[in-house]
C-alpha cells in the first residue's frame, strides 16, 4: 500500500496532526526485502530445485518457506508483533495447514495457495464489522515507521470521520479484488502448467498490489482534496456566522 496517499488522505487541513518525520531508506529497504523474499526467491529457489530433480510438490512447498523468513526478517527488525505480523503469521499457518490437507499435487498446492488468498479477501470484508478495518492496520504499517511517535499519530488519525471512512473504503475495495483475483488464479491453475503458474501466480498477487497501490494513491488525493474544501467551508461558515 502506498504510503503518502493514505497517510495524505487523513492528514487534510481543519486541526489534524502532522505526520513525523520518517526514514525513506528504512521504507526502501523494508520494500526490497519484502520483494525479494517473497516474489524473488521463491521462484529462483523452485526453479534451483526442480532443475535438481525436485518433484513440482516437493519445490513449490519448499520455495513457499521465503515468506516466513520475510515475517521473521521484519518482527526482529522492528522488534514487536504488531498487528500486520500476527495476520501474516496466521495465514502462513493456515496455509501449511491447508497444504497438508488433501491431495498432495503442485496443482492442488496452487489452487490452496490461491484460497488462502481468497481467504484474506473475505477476512478484509469480515474486519469491516470490527471496531476498525483490516486495511486501517495495514496502513499504519506502511505508512509509518513503527516508532511509537508515527504509530500515535496514525491511531490519533481514527477520531476524524474522514479518515475512518477511507479505511472503510479501502478495506472494502482490497477485499473484493483478493476474492476475485483468487478465483482467477484457481481457475489459471487448471488450465495452465505449474511451470507456468510458479511465476505468474506470484507476479497476479503483487500485480493485484501494484494496481490496488495506484487506486489507494488516486483515492487517497481525492479524499484530501474533499477534506481540504470541506474544512475551508467549514472556515468560511464559522466566519460568516461571526
Amino acid at each position: 500500500m502506498s504510503s503518502q496517499p493514505v497517510a495524505a488522505a487523513a492528514t487534510a487541513p481543519g486541526g489534524r496532526p502532522q505526520p513525523p518525520a520518517r526514514s525513506g531508506g528504512a521504507a526502501a529497504i523494508g520494500w526490497i526485502l519484502t520483494i525479494g523474499l517473497n516474489v524473488v526467491a521463491p521462484i529462483l529457489t523452485y526453479n534451483a530445485l526442480r532443475d535438481h530433480g525436485w518433484s513440482e510438490f516437493g519445490a513449490l512447498l519448499t520455495s513457499s518457506a521465503w515468506p516466513v523468513l520475510d515475517t521473521a526478517v521484519m518482527v526482529a527488525w522492528r522488534r514487536k508483533l504488531d498487528e500486520f505480523a500476527l495476520v501474516t503469521l496466521v495465514f502462513i499457518v493456515i496455509t501449511a495447514a491447508v497444504s497438508l490437507v488433501g491431495a498432495h499435487t503442485a496443482r492442488a498446492l496452487l489452487v490452496k495457495d490461491s484460497a488462502v488468498t481468497g481467504l484474506f479477501g473475505a477476512l478484509c470484508l469480515a474486519t469491516l464489522l470490527a471496531p476498525r478495518p483490516l486495511m486501517f492496520y495495514f496502513g499504519r504499517k506502511f505508512a509509518t515507521d513503527g516508532t511509537p511517535e508515527s504509530t500515535a499519530w496514525w491511531n490519533g488519525l481514527w477520531q476524524f470521520e474522514g479518515f475512518r471512512r477511507t479505511m472503510t473504503v479501502m478495506t472494502t475495495v482490497w477485499g473484493v479484488a483478493y476474492l476475485a483475483e483468487a478465483g482467477i488464479r484457481i481457475a489459471l491453475a487448471y488450465v495452465l502448467s505449474t511451470d507456468t503458474m510458479v511465476v505468474l501466480s506470484p507476479v497476479m498477487i503483487y500485480g493485484v498490489l501494484g494496481a490496488l497501490g495506484v487506486w489507494t494513491a488516486l483515492y487517497g488525493k481525492r479524499s484530501a482534496a474533499e477534506g481540504e474544501r470541506r474544512a475551508v467551508a467549514a472556515a468560511a461558515a464559522a466566519a460568516t456566522g461571526d
